[in-house]
C-alpha cells in the first residue's frame, strides 16, 4: 500500500426548513373573531335572561305584620311622680332642765306610746328648791294673816276716829302686799313642781325611738341641741310628692269637686307596689325654681312597709276616661308627620294616618282624634313599612288574661298630648286594676 493520503469529500450544507403550509395565516386571523363572537353571544344571553326575569316579576312580596283593631274602653288618667315618705311627727326629745342623767328607760328601736317613761334626771336639787319655796310660802301666809288681823282692829278704831287716817290706809296696803307675796310663793312652788315633772322625761308622741343619743351619767342642759332621743311616728304616715304646674288644673278641679283622689306607692325601682293612700293636702305656693307644686297623701302604713325619708314612686289617679278609643301602644309612632299609626286599608295596604294622643297605661294608648272603633292598625313589623306598602296580616296570637296585662313590664314612651299621659311601671300593677282589666279585655 502506498502512503498517499486520501482526500475526504467536502461537507454538504443542511437542507432548508420546510416552508409553512399556506393556510396558517388564515387561522391566526379567525381566532380573535371567534372569541368576539362568543363574548357577544354571552352578553346577548345575559340580556335575554334579565329581560325574562323582569317580565316575570310581579312587585315586592307583601310584608307579614301583626294587626289589631281599635276598641272602646275605660282608661285611667294618672300622674307619676317621685315622692318622699314624710312622717306625721318627728320629735327630738330635749331636756327642759339641767342635771345629771341617772336612768334611761328605753331600748334603741323600741316602739313607745305617748307618756311612756324615757329617762330620769337627778331630781334632788329641785326637791330642795321646792321645800324652800314652800317654807317661804308659809312665812308669807303668816304675815298675811297677821296683817289682815291688824286691819280688822284698825278698821274698828278708824270708825271710832281713834287712829290717824294714814295709819289705816297703810295697813290696807300692807295686806295687799302680803297677798301678792303669797301668790308669788305659790307660783314658785308650782314652778319647782314643774321642774320635778321635767326630771322624769316621757314620750311626747307615739312612735319608734331611734338610736340612743346620750348615756346615763352625762350632765344634760336645757340648751342641749342633741336631745335625749328622737321619736318618729311610723303609722299612719304621709307621702310628699310634686306635680308639674301643667297638671295642677285637672287635680284642683277634682279636689274642689270633693273627690278623694287615690294614690299608689311603688318602690324606688318601680318593681313592686308598697302601699295605697289618699291625697289630702296641696301646698299653697308654686315652686318657682322647678315649676311644680307639692302634694301630700295619707297612707295607713299598718304593715310599716314605708320607712321615713324613703324615696318612692307615686302614681296619682286623677280621673278615668270612659268609652275611649284604645289601640296597643306599640302601634303609635312619632316622626316627621307627628304622632301617627299605620292604618290597614281594605286592599291590605297601609297608609300613614296622623292621630291625636291621649293618656296611656303602657299597654294601651287613647286616641283622642283621628281613629274610630273597629279600624285596624299595625302593631308589629312597622320598621319594614312605608306609605302604601302591601301587607299580609299574621295569624291571631293566643289570648292572654287581662289581669296579666296590667302587671306587664314596659313603660310608655313620652308623647305630646292634651291630656296627662300615664305610664305603667315595670312589673307594677295599674292604679285602677278594674279599669285596666276592662280596657285590656275589650281591646283583646
Amino acid at each position: 500500500m502506498s502512503d498517499v493520503p486520501q482526500t475526504q469529500p467536502a461537507p454538504q450544507p443542511p437542507p432548508p426548513p420546510p416552508s409553512p403550509p399556506p393556510q396558517a395565516p388564515k387561522r391566526r386571523r379567525l381566532g380573535p373573531l371567534i372569541l368576539a363572537i362568543v363574548v357577544v353571544l354571552l352578553i346577548v344571553l345575559v340580556i335575554v335572561h334579565i329581560m325574562r326575569n323582569k317580565k316575570t316579576e310581579h312587585g315586592p312580596a307583601p310584608q307579614v305584620v301583626t294587626v289589631a283593631a281599635a276598641t272602646l274602653g275605660p282608661m285611667p288618667v294618672t300622674l307619676n311622680a317621685l315622692g318622699t315618705v314624710t312622717p306625721i311627727a318627728t320629735v327630738t326629745v330635749l331636756p327642759q332642765i339641767s342635771g345629771y342623767l341617772t336612768e334611761v328607760g328605753y331600748k334603741e328601736g323600741q316602739d313607745v306610746v305617748k307618756g311612756q317613761f324615757l329617762a330620769q334626771i337627778d331630781p334632788r336639787q329641785y326637791e330642795i328648791s321646792k321645800e324652800q319655796a314652800q317654807a317661804q310660802l308659809a312665812k308669807d301666809e303668816a304675815l298675811l294673816a297677821q296683817s289682815r288681823a291688824d286691819l280688822v282692829r284698825f278698821t274698828q278704831l278708824h270708825e271710832q276716829r281713834s287712829i290717824a287716817e294714814q295709819t289705816f290706809t297703810d295697813q290696807k296696803f300692807l295686806v295687799m302686799q302680803n297677798e301678792a307675796a303669797v301668790k308669788a310663793d305659790i307660783a314658785n312652788v308650782r314652778l319647782f313642781e314643774l321642774d320635778l315633772i321635767y326630771c322624769r322625761i316621757t314620750a311626747p308622741v307615739s312612735g319608734r325611738v331611734g338610736l340612743r343619743l346620750v348615756d346615763p351619767g352625762n350632765y344634760v342642759t336645757s340648751s342641749s341641741s342633741t336631745g335625749i332621743a328622737v321619736i318618729t311616728t311610723m303609722k299612719p304616715t304621709t307621702v310628699q310628692f310634686a306635680i308639674p304646674q301643667t297638671s295642677l288644673g285637672s287635680v284642683l278641679e277634682r279636689v274642689n269637686a270633693g273627690a278623694k283622689l287615690p294614690i299608689t306607692v311603688f318602690s324606688s325601682d318601680n318593681t313592686r307596689q308598697i302601699a295605697t293612700g289618699t291625697l289630702f293636702a296641696l301646698s299653697n305656693q308654686m315652686a318657682t325654681a322647678t315649676g311644680t307644686v307639692t302634694l301630700r297623701a295619707s297612707v295607713p302604713n299598718d304593715d310599716e312597709a314605708l320607712f321615713p325619708n324613703e324615696f318612692v314612686n307615686v302614681r296619682l289617679l286623677v280621673d278615668t276616661l270612659q268609652n275611649a278609643v284604645l289601640v296597643p301602644t306599640p302601634a303609635v309612632q312619632t316622626g316627621a308627620p307627628g304622632d301617627y299609626v299605620y292604618l290597614v286599608n281594605a286592599d291590605n295596604t297601609v297608609s300613614v294616618h296622623k292621630v291625636t294622643l291621649g293618656p296611656s297605661d303602657g299597654r294601651y294608648t287613647v286616641i283622642s282624634a283621628g281613629l274610630q272603633q273597629g279600624q285596624r292598625v299595625v302593631t308589629d313589623g312597622l320598621d319594614r313599612l312605608n306609605d302604601g306598602a302591601k301587607i299580609q296580616p299574621a295569624g291571631p296570637r293566643p289570648a292572654t288574661h287581662a289581669g296579666a296585662a296590667s302587671g306587664a313590664s314596659g313603660a310608655s314612651a313620652p308623647h305630646h298630648g292634651s291630656a296627662p299621659r300615664a305610664s305603667s311601671a315595670p312589673g307594677a300593677t295599674a292604679p285602677n286594676a278594674s279599669d285596666a282589666s276592662a280596657a285590656a279585655s275589650q281591646a283583646g
